[in-house]
């Protein structure tokens, strides 16, 4: 993930640097953004982590419960409303997978996490002016995801998850402007906001108080 996320960026930054210290300036989409709605879609990759609070000294510094994260995929479509020269509302609803899973210290008894989530965010983003075919921006904004492998009515489950959870999430992203279309990579962090632990049967989590969800996503949108 790390790697990839590197070699990403170095693209990026090869490409804005071209578009802005370059020689001749062919400019892409010239007319792109002087639309008021513009429709598109997304495919990425996710990491997601769990936050736990505790509820009492069962598990001092050093025993906490051991998270191993995997590598998840997103996709889903995007509508943009263009308010100004340098602000968007945006609408991303779409789906994520992944697998985490974690088990007590000192063990080898792991417990996996299946998500499927419906994601949906409503996000401002914020733009710099455009130079050339390149423009950096800024997103944030509030969000709601449906958890579709919550088990919450499910009563014979060792570990019953809400299915309706809330979050919040910051991002940072540039446009590039090609021949026939607008090509946007992005990362951004979604910080659940509402406890997502239903109820456990499960001695292992008798701690657990909160359990929270953090995210990482990658991004590439085409508008």
């Amino acid at each position: 993930m790390k790697k990839f996320f590197v070699i990403v960026l170095l693209f990026c930054v090869q490409f804005g640097y071209a578009q802005i210290f370059g020689g001749d300036k062919i400019i892409n989409n010239e007319n792109f953004d002087k639309q008021q709605w513009s429709w598109g879609y997304y495919l990425g990759f996710n990491t997601y982590d769990f936050k736990f609070k505790y509820n009492d000294e069962a598990t001092p510094n050093g025993n906490d419960l051991i998270i191993e994260k995997t590598l998840g995929f997103n996709v889903g479509l995007v509508g943009n409303l263009r308010l100004n020269n340098n602000l968007d509302l945006r609408l991303e609803p779409g789906v994520t997978f992944n697998t985490r899973n974690f088990r007590p210290p000192y063990t080898q008894e792991v417990y996996e996490i299946n998500s499927t989530y419906v994601h949906i965010p409503l996000l401002l983003k914020f733009s710099a002016d455009r130079n050339n075919n390149f423009k950096p921006f800024v997103v944030g904004g509030l969000s709601t995801s449906i958890n579709l492998s919550s088990n919450e009515n499910n009563p014979d489950e060792q570990f019953r998850f809400k299915t309706n959870n809330y979050h919040y999430e910051v991002g940072i992203g540039v446009d590039l402007y090609l021949y026939y279309f607008k090509f946007s990579p992005s990362l951004r962090g979604v910080f659940t906001i509402n406890n997502e632990l239903f109820e456990s049967t499960n001695e292992t989590a008798s701690s657990i108080d909160a359990m929270r969800s953090n995210a990482v996503f990658i991004n590439f949108t085409f508008q």
